[in-house]
């Protein structure tokens, strides 16, 4: 048995390499990311897997089809970027890695809500230009004196819920499907009530059709002036044109993205900053913005589950078996 994988980063060989070791399976590796100009690399193996970042077109999984390969495991949630009825139709089973580690995320949300309630990157600015004083502009509220609100709750939003209840903030979740699980830290509420009495607003949903752009213009305006969005899940989630007029504004007070809209055109990539898009440049220049490029899953834990996971699913799948993450 042999298994390609794509977009392999340096600090995931290693789990490649012991894994391949511990299963007796040959394990192919490129860091370049699967599209068509790459699809050939898979032939003569088994299976594929590859992270998410770059969408995948049709006549990929045609190529698959024809080497033989039925089955792509996602390193990631979200299949976004895959064409699931073109993989069906080519006989691709597609399997992603729904938990590889739900804290990995929901820290990174926590950590940027806290330096944006505390005004690090304003005062940074500030004392770039030898200004040291402070005033009752950032003047900050403490955590537990703050209402969370969460829009979603499956693996991440529920680890989320459980940081900021220990935190001793109060905690108000909408999500469609109610996990009695989560009751001792958190309120379900609807998500009128969090836009309009949330401090910080965390997104922890997929990005579908009733989703895309499920915070707009509309929404910002129905928020508090001191509220936090943070955009932990998918850049699409968001109306980036209506999040740049809220900030200018001062509809809310700050926003902390982990994922953007267009974040594909750049993002995992090296370019220089005039050749990024003029909304990153504009979002980025705001000292009450912080922006990552796609990392909060980036730590060792959940690379190694992200890889393992998968590579276990090709392995079951091209073994003829069924596995728990097939989103097809």
């Amino acid at each position: 048995m042999k298994i390609f994988c794509y977009g392999t980063l340096a600090v995931e060989e290693p789990y490649v390499r012991a894994w391949s070791k511990k299963n007796a399976v040959e394990v192919g590796m490129t860091s370049k990311p699967l599209s068509s100009a790459t699809a050939d690399l898979a032939k003569g193996y088994d299976g594929v897997s590859t992270k998410g970042i770059v969408p995948v077109t049709a006549d990929v999984y045609a190529k698959f089809e024809e080497f033989g390969i039925k089955q792509l495991a996602v390193r990631q949630v979200g299949v976004d970027n895959q064409d699931v009825p073109a993989a069906s139709q080519h006989g691709i089973t597609l399997t992603n890695v729904a938990s590889y580690s739900p804290r990995a995320i929901a820290e990174m949300g926590v950590t940027q809500a806290m330096s944006l309630l505390r005004h690090i990157g304003i005062y940074q600015q500030r004392m770039h230009n030898g200004d040291f004083t402070w005033d009752a502009d950032t003047i900050s509220t403490e955590i537990f004196n703050c209402t969370v609100g969460l829009i979603g709750a499956g693996h991440i939003g529920a680890a989320t819920a459980q940081i900021y209840s220990a935190l001793g903030a109060k905690v108000l979740t909408y999500d469609p499907a109610y996990d009695a699980a989560l009751e001792p830290y958190t309120t379900y509420t609807d998500k009128e009530t969090i836009l309009k009495e949330a401090d910080i607003i965390s997104l922890h949903t997929p990005l579908l059709p009733s989703t895309k752009n499920m915070i707009d213009a509309a929404a910002f305006k129905k928020m508090k002036p001191n509220a936090i969005l943070i955009n932990m899940a998918r850049g699409e989630l968001v109306d980036t044109a209506a999040l740049i007029t809220a900030l200018k504004t001062k509809e809310i007070a700050g926003a902390g993205l982990d994922t953007l809209a267009n974040e594909v055109a750049f993002f995992t990539q090296k370019k220089p900053y005039a050749d990024t898009p003029q909304d990153f440049q504009e979002l980025n220049a705001m000292p009450n913005v912080i922006i990552t490029p796609h990392v909060a899953f980036f730590t060792k834990l959940a690379v190694k589950n992200g890889l393992e996971i998968a590579l276990n699913d090709a392995q079951l799948i091209i073994n003829g078996q069924k596995s728990r993450h097939a989103v097809n």
